[in-house]
């Protein structure tokens, strides 16, 4: 700061700091005395000539600072100038010593007279080439102020401005000189204006310049927002001394907005990139909605919802379409029933029902929509329309609700629309452009052909399942000398359905085929395969097959599931080709027939697990039953192991979801399974419920099937069992024996049709087998008779011609009986029919027209 002295007289003279104009100019001064020498020597021209004032004081200044061709010009200006003249002009001058000129100076001499009268001079020098560069200086100045194309201010100490530039006066109006004295606050914003002066105000205190202040406002008489990137810097005096704040600033609008669109842009792209991993991670349509949302919402929009069409949530064939063609019938509003299914909101004090709360009275008009209920649009409703037409739409806020506006975008899959998501944006938001209509559609699309997906694979798991369960035996099976208990547990919707199955199959002599398997692969096609597999062991066991027998046979159908049309008998005649001629179905089967007169069990084992027993008082063991290769293999026999089963024991059958998962391995399940079934002597159903409660099964990874049977046995009071010798009069003897098993079991009712069917089957095995004759009758919840042989020959039913005198007992033991037939044995052939008991439901006595038609 400058002193500021006070003379006598008031007047207050400022003395300027060094660094002042003078100094930039180099102004010098010295006098020449009547003798015209040299008599004062100024400290500033010191600084210019570079002479001491000892060595110019009394010297002659054309002869030491002049070159000698000016000296004689120069004498007859000094004398003029003693004489009393005035005079300004170039003057060159030398430093002494030195003979070329170092300068220019422009002197201004002005006469002066001495204390005694005499004539002087005063001279004042300016280096002319300090005044050069100042004007240059001056010059580029004006034309980086004046010229530049951005916006130039100069603001004081106080803040106000000093000077404008015509650029900036061309955006904010009037001349240059209008905006002297003004602040910012005349044309930003209050906040704006507050964030501009607090970093005026720290420049000019600190020194440090400001770069790349972005500040937002408008110009005068227009409402668009333009961004400036403003940058101060302080200025200072020649002395270091701030004057004041420069500030530049530059209209970056359009690189704001180029740089916002490649953000937006780089945005959308993650986005789209997000949505690509997080939607339809799952095949369950609520998720895959909420998944959606959570990509959405905050990323895209503040708030958003997903409706979707209630018909395709519970499962109709017909699937949705677009809404309003000829087939919209019968939908009352305008259009079909949705559900709100999912909800997202980014704004914490929102209703977390739904965005559209927003628009007054809700969404195109409706009432507010809670989460999980069933609603419908007005026909002429924008929501409506969007869902008619496939197309996006956009809706604004409401005024002074919370929306600013809303994009209504149908989810639209393979031509079908699915459902319907609205993305909001809230006040304070911006609005959204072209590209996020772009987005929204796509985010919609994506979102709509997962759930389109998760749709039909529902479907096909549906389907799956339903026949999967059609084929599995309804409720618990019945057996003689059996008590049986089952479960099956599907996979869940998150899996696909297996190909597990399980059947319980009478066979004749009150025999009882069990049986258990497991189709490798999953979904429809392997639910396809495990029904004809099944289809193919009930007919199977129906002809009374071995259980080898029975799996050799699934083992050629099951190589041939695959086959194209044509080509089955190719793969039989090149088995080395199969594969390459058809698609491979591999299963695993145990197929076990048990005889309850015998207690005896035959197992036959396709590559599955082994069966479990479980003997009265002894722990579980797995039956050692020879494995054999999977069904589908080909080319292996399979072996048979027959098995005595004690009166209480626990005979289980199951599949390996029930005792491998990825948690443990499988040794680990079998034996937590034998484990489970340390206490077989409770209910049959407990058991079952113990095993699934007690193993870890991770049920969902697999489909589950076990299968239970406590054997029980006939009595040997059921059983009735004569070997009679191959003579006519075992016919009657065969009657007898009938007759009295009959009686003491107390079914008289049923004496007169046995003995008739009896005769007819010792009288035809007679005729037509070998051997020694064996009758047995079996007593159970029906009543079967059993005549066994050593012929080969099956008997077969035919129809006698008027003339034929026999051929008619096969047809009277048809139409007598509930059912017949004859099987295969060891050693010939067993004939049998079954009767229901007095007891049961009967069967209806022959028409005399039925019986006459035998004859």
């Amino acid at each position: 700061m400058s002193e500021i002295p006070e003379t006598a007289s008031g007047v207050v003279w400022q003395s300027s700091p060094p660094g002042s104009i003078y100094d930039y100019i180099r102004v010098a001064s010295f006098s020449i005395g009547p003798d015209g020498l040299v008599d004062q020597w100024s400290r500033r021209a010191v600084d210019l000539f570079g002479v001491p004032a000892e060595e110019a004081m009394g010297k002659d200044p054309v002869e030491a600072f002049m070159p000698a061709d000016l000296r004689e010009r120069g004498r007859r200006r000094v004398a003029e100038i003693l004489d009393g003249k005035e005079w300004t002009g170039l003057v060159p001058f030398r430093i002494p010593g030195q003979n070329r000129p170092e300068g220019i100076a422009e002197m201004y001499v002005m006469p002066s007279e001495t204390s005694a009268g005499e004539r002087a001079a005063l001279c004042i020098v300016v280096d002319v080439r300090a005044l050069r560069r100042i004007e240059t200086d001056l010059a580029a100045s004006q034309a980086i102020f004046g010229q530049s194309p951005f916006g130039f201010l100069l603001f004081g100490t106080d803040l106000t401005v000093k000077r404008a530039n015509q650029r900036f006066a061309t955006v904010f109006g009037g001349s240059a000189d209008d905006h002297r004295g003004r602040t910012v606050h005349d044309y930003l914003s209050h906040t704006e204006a507050e964030r501009m002066t607090a970093a005026l105000q720290r420049v000019l205190e600190t020194g440090e310049a400001v770069t790349e202040l972005q500040i937002v406002g408008a110009a005068p008489g227009s409402t668009d927002r333009r961004h400036w990137s403003i940058n101060l810097y302080r200025v200072h005096s020649g002395t270091g001394r701030p004057i004041g704040v420069a500030g530049l600033g530059i209209d970056v609008t359009r690189r704001h907005n180029a740089a916002r669109e490649a953000a937006n842009a780089r945005r959308n792209l993650a986005l789209l990139n997000e949505a690509g991993a997080r939607i339809g991670n799952s095949l369950d349509l609520e998720a895959t909605a909420r998944e959606l949302l959570d990509v959405a919402v905050p990323g895209f929009c503040d708030l958003a919802s997903v409706d979707l069409y209630q018909g395709l949530l519970t499962g109709d064939e017909a699937p949705p379409g677009r809404w309003g063609s000829s087939h919209d019938v019968g939908y009352g509003a305008g259009s079909a029933e949705l559900r709100r299914v999912a909800v997202a909101s980014a704004v914490s004090d929102t209703p977390t029902r739904t965005p559209d709360t927003a628009h007054g009275d809700g969404c195109c008009g409706t009432d507010p929509v809670e989460v999980g209920s069933v609603h419908r649009y007005p026909f002429n409703s924008p929501c409506a329309g969007a869902l008619r037409t496939g197309r996006i739409r956009t809706m604004p806020g409401a005024d002074g609700g919370l929306v600013r506006s809303t994009l209504v975008v149908p989810m639209v899959a393979h031509d079908i629309v699915v459902g319907l998501v609205q993305f909001s944006r809230t006040k304070g938001s911006e609005p959204f452009g072209e590209r996020d209509r772009a987005l929204a559609v796509e985010l919609a699309a994506r979102a709509a052909v997962c759930i389109d997906n998760a749709r039909l694979y529902r479907r096909e798991h549906e389907r799956a399942l339903i026949l999967q369960r059609s084929l599995l035996p309804p409720g618990d099976p019945e057996a003689a000398g059996l008590d049986i208990a089952c479960r099956y547990l599907p996979g869940t919707t998150a899996t696909e359905v297996g190909g597990d199955w399980f059947d319980v199959i009478e066979l004749p002599g009150h025999r009882t085929a069990l049986v258990i398997g497991d189709v490798m692969g999953r979904g429809l096609r392997a639910a396809v395969a495990m029904g004809e597999l099944r289809t193919a062991v009930r007919t199977l066991a129906q002809l009374d097959l071995e259980p080898a027998e029975v799996l050799s046979h699934l083992d050629e159908i099951a190589r041939g599931l695959g086959a194209p049309a044509g080509a089955q008998q190719s793969a039989r005649a090149h088995k080395a080709r199969g594969p390459e001629l058809s698609e491979v179905y591999l299963a695993t089967c145990v197929y076990a027939v048990y005889d309850p007169v015998t207690r005896r069990c035959t197992f036959a084992n396709a590559g599955h697990l082994p069966p479990v027993l479980v003997e009265p008082g002894e722990a579980a063991l797995l039956l050692d039953v020879p494995p054999g290769m999977p069904l589908g293999v080909g080319g292996e026999p399979f072996e048979e192991v027959e098995v005595e089963l004690p009166e209480g024991s626990l005979l289980a059958l199951y599949t390996d979801g029930l005792v491998e998962s990825r948690d443990h391995p499988l040794d680990e399940g079998l034996s937590a399974f034998r484990s489970a079934l340390a206490d077989p002597a409770r209910p049959l159903e407990d058991v079952c419920d113990h095993v699934l409660t007690t193993l870890d099964t991770q049920h969902g990874e697999d489909d589950i099937a076990l299968l239970m049977a406590r054997i029980q046995g006939l009595p040997s009071d059921a059983v009735g069992d004569w070997r009679l010798p191959r003579e006519p009069r075992s016919v009657g003897r065969a009657r007898e024996l009938a007759r009295a098993q009959l009686t003491a079991w107390d079914l008289e009712p049923l004496v007169d049709t046995v003995e008739l069917l009896v005769s007819e089957l010792v009288t035809n095995a007679l005729r037509y087998g070998e051997g020694e004759i064996r009758l047995r009758l079996l007593r159970d919840r029906t009543l079967v008779c059993e005549v066994w042989d050593a012929g080969l020959v099956q008997p077969r039913r035919r129809r006698a011609r008027d003339t034929d005198e026999g051929g008619r007992g096969l047809q009277l033991v048809g139409l007598l009986s509930a059912a017949w037939g004859s099987r295969r044995t060891p050693r010939g052939k067993t004939v049998w029919f079954e009767l229901p008991l007095p007891d049961g439901d009967g069967v209806a006595e022959p028409t005399v027209e039925q019986l006459l038609s035998m004859f």
